[in-house]
Order: structure tokens, then sequence, then C-alpha cells
């Protein structure tokens, strides 16, 4: 962890991994050249992963209900600056437009505003995205967990999906820069799900074939967030 203090907290609810193993030269081209391809067994992956957002806030001020809670969704793939492996964001979709114009604001994220929901049936999950603009890019589907919560071991491919601890994107001037993040080890299950429309990773300009690879669900995460570093260009 960074030697400075946090500065937000945030908490994932109800998460879907899904992932899909893509060709790694198409990914070379989708993504700035200042950020290595992070791969696994010669494979890259594309990662689409719907969840619902609370506790959001900034350190020692009190959360907003009305701006604390919303759905998202992230369309998401691997890489590594040194031997700092991360997550490269091509879009994150938000239930709360004035978190879209933040996060765009202040750290050049590609944010869409969408209209969202994330609603619960026992342990199911039924989740509805739909991009205001910028699309079409619609997301639905009814995902549930499906198996014991484990804790990947390192080196699996549940490891390297899951277990990073910052980001990276490029700031307005084109500078590459990394965001650090913490919280304790994935609580992972197996999921099932039913994909009834995904057109995220066409909007994207990305292409999948067919059903996921793999399908994990976590139930909750606890995370804190610092200040973005700028890295050498």
């Amino acid at each position: 962890m960074p030697d400075a203090p946090w500065l937000m907290t945030q908490t994932w609810n109800d998460l879907l991994f899904a992932h899909w193993r893509v060709d790694a030269a198409g990914m070379r081209r989708a993504v700035p050249r200042v950020f290595d391809l992070d791969l696994f067994d010669g494979d890259a992956w594309l990662g689409i992963v719907p969840f619902s957002m609370t506790n959001v806030g900034i350190r020692y001020v009190p959360p907003l209900p009305w701006l604390s809670a919303f759905p998202e969704l992230n369309v998401r793939t691997y890489v590594l600056v040194g031997d700092r492996p991360g997550v490269y964001f091509f879009s994150l979709d938000a239930g709360r437009r004035l978190a879209v114009v933040t996060a765009r604001a202040l750290l050049n994220l590609p944010y869409y505003d969408a209209v969202m929901s994330a609603r619960r049936d026992g342990e199911a999950v039924d989740y509805r995205s739909l991009r205001r603009r910028h699309g079409p890019a619609q997301f639905r589907a009814v995902y549930e967990p499906a198996g014991t919560p484990f804790i990947a071991v390192t080196g699996s491919i549940e490891h390297f999906l899951t277990e990073r601890y910052c980001l990276y994107h490029r700031d307005r001037g084109g500078r590459p820069y990394r965001l650090d993040i913490h919280h304790r080890p994935w609580r992972l299950q197996v999921a099932r799900a039913e994909i009834r429309i995904n057109t995220m990773a066409a909007a994207s300009h990305l292409r999948i074939n067919g059903a996921a690879t793999l399908l994990h669900f976590a139930q909750r995460q606890d995370m804190v967030a610092w200040a973005p570093v700028r890295l050498p260009a």
C-alpha cells in the first residue's frame, strides 16, 4: 500500500466476473502502447463486470445517500507497468450522472451515463444496463453464485483475473498514471449466468466470441483508493 493516506472508500456488491479469452494481437491494438499487456498462458482476457456500488465517499466525509449507491458495469483487460499488474478500463457505465461527470473530469476515465438496475431475487441478480448516449451499449443478465466461496490460489487464473490492486489510464494530456487501491483477498464463487443481451465489448470496438469462458461471483468487497500518481511516459 502507498505511504500516503487513502482518499476514497467504496463497497462493491453482487459482482459477476464474466471473462472471455481473446486474441492478444487484437488486444494489443486496443490498449495504449505505454501499458504492456498482461497475459495468462499467452492469452489476453476481457472482463465484463456488473455490480452495485455502496458506501462511496471521501475520507472524513460521511457518504451521501443520493450519491453513494448506484449500479456500475465495467469492461476491462489486464496490463503491466514494470512489475505492477493492474486493470485497464475500456468503459465504466454508471447509474449516477454526477459520478460519471466527476470521474471523467478528475481522472479522465471512460465513464458513461446509463439507465441501470440490479434487483435481487434470493441469490439471483437481475441486472440491466442501457447507455444513454455513445451507444449502442447494453447488458442484461441474470446471475447467481453456484459454488462454495474460496480464496484464489496464487498462480491460478482466478488470482490473475481478480487480485489486482491498481488501475492504469491516461490523463487529459495523454500522460499515463496509476491509481492504487487496497482490499482483502476476494472471496469468489463459481457462478452461473444467463447473459441475454451484451453489446458492451462491441461498443468499445472489441470482439468476443460465444459464451464467457469463466464466470465468478463475489458477494461483497470493501476497498479504499488513493490519489492517482503520474508515471513516466
